[in-house]
């Protein structure tokens, strides 16, 4: 048979189908009705379970997979579908629109800032972008950080989140599990590592080299050409590793920080710009303890636990799918004394006004077991 004829055979069939989908839909949208009228949730997993294994013995062992991801699919397109007639606006959603109307139409100029480290970090930058005069407090660890915010300590608080070359910050993700916040904006800022010593000293001289290990990750390239002789050690801050050779008095010790921190502490750029990458960024979120939403909010960051079985992470991006919401970022993080479930972190690219936002939140709020909403926002560039 020519191509052609099977194309059109193609075509002929795909018009059937898409006549036999509206009429499921329309019986979907009787499903929903009826649901209202019975107070029942739009999501029954037992039925879905008894649909699929069906379709599976009517598709028989070659076709089994091909036909459970098509309905599958079906099932989350007639679920959402659902929730666009119940217009069933969840508790959250009506929280977010409380926030939109509540909030201060322009980001605060002048507002206590947690960051960490000590003077000259990167997150004091970050702050320094975001806020025209910010009160920076410093804490010596990130669990601090988040619990300044939880507090009332500080309103806000700065973290660095993923960097272009070494990737995300595994540790805040883990402390975002632990703690409740919301995402008001973020940031990216220009990472820029440099060697700093003591003044006057010779490269030939180091002999140990102190930072953070992001930015040790960063400039791998350039450690490597210093030879095994140099010892690198690991601290809680860039900025802390400046502090460290300015107090020390040695000469053998160097640190890879910003130019702003040679200026903050006495400091020499024996070498400037030696990470591996020259497009190195770190982008920077801003949390505070309660919902505040500015004009212009574009994204959306979710977290989600899925338990550990086989098409549950697919569930989740299917409704992302169906809406035509797109994903910016996936990030995954085993949760701490639970074996084999993970904790899915999603930033989206949907504006807080859109109805597809309201739908998703509802749809997942209804279906998933854990699920927590970190903000919608705009990000500095």
């Amino acid at each position: 048979m020519e191509l052609n004829k099977l194309r059109e055979e193609i075509d002929s069939i795909d018009r059937e189908m898409v006549e036999l989908f509206k009429r499921r839909m329309k019986v979907s949208a009787n499903v929903a009705e009826y649901k209202r009228e019975n107070n029942m949730p739009v999501f029954d997993p037992a039925r879905e379970r008894a649909l699929l294994d069906k379709i599976s013995e009517l598709s028989g062992e070659e076709l089994e997979e091909y036909s459970r991801t098509l309905y599958s699919t079906l099932m989350d397109l007639s679920k959402s579908y659902q929730h666009t007639k119940l217009n069933s606006d969840s508790a959250l959603y009506r929280e977010i629109t409380d926030a939109v109307e509540n909030t201060q139409k322009v980001f605060p100029a002048r507002a206590a800032v947690a960051c960490q480290g000590v003077e000259g970090a990167y997150s004091q930058i970050a702050a320094e972008k975001l806020f025209e005069a910010p009160n920076i407090v410093f804490f010596s660890n990130w669990e601090k950080v988040f619990s300044a915010i939880e507090s009332g300590m500080c309103r806000y608080a700065v973290i660095p989140i993923e960097n272009s070359t070494a990737g995300s910050v595994k540790r805040v993700y883990d402390l975002m599990i632990s703690h409740n916040f919301r995402i008001v904006r973020t940031a990216r800022i220009k990472i820029d590592h440099n060697l700093l010593t003591l003044k006057g000293v010779d490269i030939s001289e180091i002999r140990e080299i102190v930072s953070h290990e992001q930015a040790i990750s960063q400039c791998a390239s350039f450690l490597a050409t210093l030879g095994p002789q140099v010892k690198i050690t690991r601290v809680e801050n860039t900025a802390k590793a400046a502090e460290m050779v300015a107090k020390s008095g040695r000469r053998d010790l160097a640190s890879l920080s910003s130019r702003a921190c040679a200026g903050q502490y006495g400091l020499s750029v024996l070498r400037s710009s030696v990470q591996d990458n020259g497009n190195n960024h770190t982008r920077f979120i801003c949390i505070t303890n309660k919902t505040e939403i500015y004009p212009g909010a574009d994204r959306t960051s979710l977290m989600v636990v899925t338990p550990h079985k086989p098409g549950s992470l697919y569930r989740i991006l299917s409704k992302f799918n169906a809406l035509g919401i797109n994903l910016i970022k996936l990030e995954s993080r085993p949760i701490p004394d639970r074996d084999f479930e993970f904790m899915f972190y999603f930033d989206l690219e949907v504006s807080v006004y859109s109805p597809k936002l309201a739908r998703l939140l509802s749809e997942l709020e209804a279906e998933c077991d854990e699920f927590s909403y970190l903000g919608s926002y705009t990000e500095v560039v």
